[in-house]
């Protein structure tokens, strides 16, 4: 997670309802699960909520795959 810290995040500040090493990590985590688009990483942060949230933010929940 310390990698991501030097990463500029291009959104707008109005649309960050989700840390960006949020998103990252578990898209990043999802992909090496097997994850082959935003719906499949969607529903692994879902199924690995629990687990996430012992090292990541998390404010706001899981983001949508809208968002991923």
């Amino acid at each position: 997670m310390e990698n991501f810290g030097d990463i500029k995040d291009p959104r707008v500040e109005r649309a960050k309802e989700h840390q960006l090493t949020d998103i990252l990590v578990i898209a990043i985590l999802a992909v090496i699960a097997g994850a082959q688009g935003w719906e499949d990483i969607r529903n692994y942060g879902i199924s690995k909520q629990k687990w996430l949230e012992e090292f990541l933010g998390l404010a706001n929940g899981i983001p949508s795959d809208d968002t991923f």
